[in-house]
């Protein structure tokens, strides 16, 4: 029997070491695809868009930015409303980072190889930082550690575009992977990510344990969670 009522916490094979990359860059061929085709890149423009107001000039860091496709999105959607934004992305596998700089189409963007907690940013916060089907990979003590550092280093605030763990979502991602994908990868890991997944009074709980109060969870079609949390001061930094 499935639990769904309890966050797995079985590794997924993308969190092992030894990895062949051509067997990570097909997976986040795959992870593009999805995001472009079942909301994920529109949850992330949503998140972008209700912290970046009004402002025509922003800068944006996602944490765990794998290919850069988000960031890709977001840069389009800057340039097509002339949104002056400058961009970074930070992940901890090198050969990611070299996928991303390949990839991106993006003018104004710096990569940082590293541990998002070991980034440096020198005194000059990005006003927002966000992470996209990142945080189910970490503990809920991690996580607490992670809205935490978010907050302390984004100037307006940060967003959050995850899973909600639930039957429909598991099945339809099983089966559609088992059809549809040429990736070992992602057959396993992606209907397992959905049982390392979030209910919302998980999140309200992890969010309470950091600290954070003022922030908001919106459900998002398929099956996600858009949680975006503005710092007190809200202060722009670009």
């Amino acid at each position: 029997m499935i639990d769904y009522k309890h966050r797995s916490y079985k590794k997924e094979l993308l969190d092992g070491s030894n990895i062949p990359f051509a067997d990570i860059a097909q997976n986040m061929k795959e992870l593009e695809f999805v995001n472009a085709h079942l909301g994920g890149h529109s949850i992330t423009i949503k998140g972008f868009k209700k912290l970046a107001g009004q402002h025509k000039k922003i800068s944006v860091c996602e944490i765990g930015c794998g290919g850069g496709d988000n960031l890709n999105a977001l840069y389009f959607f800057c340039k097509k409303n002339k949104i002056n934004a400058h961009f970074i992305g930070i992940d901890i596998n090198d050969e990611c980072i070299s996928y991303a700089k390949n990839k991106c189409k993006i003018e104004n963007i710096h990569f940082i190889t590293s541990d998002y907690r070991n980034a440096d940013f020198k005194n000059n916060k990005p006003d927002i930082i966000f992470s996209s089907l990142f945080c189910h990979h970490f503990s809920d003590g991690e996580l607490i550690t992670m809205l935490q550092w978010m907050k302390d280093n984004s100037a307006i605030g940060f967003f959050i575009n995850d899973l909600h763990r639930h039957p429909l979502a598991y099945n339809f991602i099983k089966y559609a992977t088992k059809i549809f994908s040429k990736s070992y990868l992602v057959k396993n890991d992606a209907p397992l990510s959905v049982l390392r997944g979030f209910e919302k009074n998980e999140w309200k709980n992890i969010f309470e344990k950091a600290g954070i109060s003022n922030y908001t969870i919106q459900w998002q079609w398929a099956f996600r969670y858009l949680i975006t949390a503005l710092n007190p001061e809200g202060k722009k930094n670009f």
